[in-house]
């Protein structure tokens, strides 16, 4: 299913704390960093925060600047995004700022959390009447959507609502560390944004961002840095692919860039245009291949990109295959088709955008035959389109 785009949010001292152990909220950010968080909140189409976040600095999580709000109002938008809480245990107290302030709120939590926030006054009625989705329950009160997710809190199933209910695009995650703990170690954030603050902290009772546990392996790609007055923004997007069929927000920056190769092939009105990455478990790109790509007229994607790694190459057993169109199972051109390529090299997870069209071959279902023999194919198709777009001339 599709997911929001994923951004984590985040500022901390030097040696990695969110706050101190003191009554007053240690300020991190410098004037002109809270104002980009400020243009940061406006761009996106919800905020999201965990309840310890909620009790621990009672924010309200606002658009601030009067012009963006206009700017948001003038584009068709709600002035202020969707606030977002989520809460296992739904202790959440009423009378935070973060329900008194802005506009549209919804919580996420357990079925046991539900029937708690719903005694403390939080919900809206049951009858879907407010674009929720009806089968999931909801209580009366504040005017809050109370979502359950089940009898354990899903980050999958939550980030799927949403998208398919709220039509949520972009989220930015603003914590706290537990939070961004989870959607890190599951694979689930696109990208952080992190600040890192002239100062120490110290206090091992201090709350620190990010948690111990079982991480993604591999190094993070670094998209941005830049100076804010005193403190530096350092802008990460995950590399390693996800494990067997789920998906992970690197996958989704893999597949964009097949995609994007596909684009790069020279025309044809006889075959496709695709594009192919070969990426290491631990984020390491391999190799990248296109069709039609250099002084081949006949070569596909799959194959341009395995013919560019060692066929003895121990990376190819736990890589991932990108594809923008799944990989052949049958051609003229050659005696051995891009899924039987893929399947002689050791590749055991694929990731691809759109299933084979009968353009050229009929009941083509290169899906079907690497998972006969094992392999993982994870298809999303929220990029079909993309991988639809060079070759418009052969599908309409």
């Amino acid at each position: 299913m599709p997911y929001p785009y994923v951004l984590l949010s985040a500022a901390v001292s030097l040696d990695g704390y969110l706050d101190d152990t003191g009554p007053e909220r240690l300020l991190l950010s410098s004037p002109a960093d809270f104002d980009r968080v400020d243009e940061v909140r406006a761009s996106v189409d919800a905020i999201l925060v965990g309840a310890g976040t909620i009790r621990a600095d009672n924010p309200r999580l606002l658009v601030n600047s009067p012009q963006r709000r206009a700017d948001r109002v003038a584009a068709g938008r709600p002035a202020y995004p969707l606030k977002v809480a989520v809460s296992g245990s739904g202790d959440l107290d009423p009378e935070a700022k973060f329900w008194h302030t802005g506009g549209e709120k919804v919580v996420y939590t357990t079925d046991k959390g539900a029937e708690r926030a719903r005694a403390v006054g939080l919900g809206l009625g049951g009858d879907g009447s407010d674009g929720g989705d009806p089968d999931l329950g909801r209580g009366r009160g504040l005017d809050v959507d109370v979502v359950p997710v089940g009898a354990g809190l899903d980050w999958r199933r939550v980030l799927e609502h949403l998208h398919d209910v709220r039509g949520v695009e972009r989220l930015m995650v603003e914590g706290g560390g537990t939070v961004h703990t989870q959607l890190l170690q599951q694979g689930l954030a696109d990208e952080l944004q992190l600040v890192l603050a002239p100062l120490f902290v110290g206090d091992p009772d201090a709350p620190r961002l990010f948690g111990p546990g079982a991480y993604q392996g591999g190094r993070l790609r670094l998209a941005e840095t830049r100076r804010i007055e005193d403190v530096v923004l350092m802008r990460y997007e995950p590399t390693a692919p996800g494990t067997g069929l789920l998906p992970s927000a690197a996958d989704r920056h893999w597949l964009s860039l097949a995609c994007e190769l596909a684009g790069r092939c020279p025309p044809s009105s006889t075959a496709f245009s695709v594009g192919a990455v070969i990426v290491a478990a631990d984020g390491t790109e391999l190799a990248r291949g296109h069709s039609r790509e250099g002084d081949d007229p006949v070569v596909h994607a799959e194959e341009a990109a395995l013919a560019k790694i060692g066929s003895g190459d121990p990376r190819l057993a736990s890589a991932t295959v990108y594809s923008s169109l799944e990989p052949c199972a049958r051609r003229a051109s050659r005696p051995v088709p891009c899924a039987g390529l893929i399947l002689e090299a050791g590749v055991r997870r694929v990731v691809t955008a759109w299933r084979e069209p009968d353009t050229f071959v009929a009941g083509a279902d290169g899906s079907g035959l690497l998972e006969g023999a094992g392999v993982d194919v994870v298809v999303l198709d929220e990029y079909e389109t993309s991988a639809k777009a060079p070759n418009r001339h052969l599908v309409g």
